[in-house]
C-alpha cells in the first residue's frame, strides 16, 4: 500500500483532514448539546493522527531530500484545519513526492551521509521502522496526555 512516499504521504494528509473533521464535530456537539465525550474522542483521534502525520512528513522529507521550506510547510500544515490536502497537492505537483523509497545508495555524494545510510537501513526493514515510529508516536502522545490539553484543564 505504501510502496512510494507519495502513497504514504497522501494517506496521512487525508487522515489528518478527516481527524480535523472529527475534532470539529466533537466541538460543535459539546457546544450545542453538552456532549463532551465527542471532543474527547475526536481530540484523541486527531492528536494521534496529527503526530503520525508529522512523523510521516519528516520521513518523506528526508527520503525526498526536501529543503527546509517544504519540510516546514508540510509539518506546519497539520496545525491549520484541512491544510494538509492543499499541501499534498502542492508537493505532488512540484515533483517533491515523485520517486520511490531510497533503498540503495547511488553515486550522489549525499548518499554517504550517516543519516541517509541509517534511513536506507530502516527502509529496508520497513516493519521495524513502522514499529519504531509507532512506538515514538505512542510515547509522545501519552506524554502529551499526561501534560494535559492546550490551554489547561477546565
Amino acid at each position: 500500500m505504501f510502496r512510494t512516499p507519495l502513497n504514504l504521504f497522501r494517506v496521512l494528509a487525508v487522515a489528518e483532514a478527516i481527524s480535523w473533521t472529527l475534532l470539529i464535530v466533537g466541538l460543535i456537539l459539546r457546544a450545542t448539546s453538552d456532549f463532551a465525550i465527542g471532543v474527547t474522542v475526536g481530540g484523541a483521534i486527531h492528536g494521534f493522527v496529527f503526530l503520525s502525520y508529522g512523523a510521516t512528513a519528516i520521513l518523506v522529507a528526508l527520503n525526498q531530500r526536501w529543503g527546509v521550506w517544504p519540510t516546514v510547510v508540510a509539518v506546519v500544515s497539520a496545525v491549520i484545519p484541512y491544510a494538509t490536502i492543499p499541501t499534498e497537492l502542492w508537493l505532488h505537483r512540484s515533483g517533491r513526492l515523485a520517486g520511490a523509497w531510497r533503498l540503495t545508495a547511488t553515486d550522489d555524494p549525499r548518499d554517504a551521509a550517516w543519516h541517509d545510510r541509517l534511513m536506507r537501513w530502516f527502509l529496508g526493514r520497513a516493519w521495524l521502522l513502522v514499529a519504531l515510529i509507532a512506538a515514538a508516536v505512542v510515547v509522545l502522545y501519552a506524554t502529551l496526555l499526561v501534560i494535559g490539553p492546550p490551554g489547561g484543564r477546565h
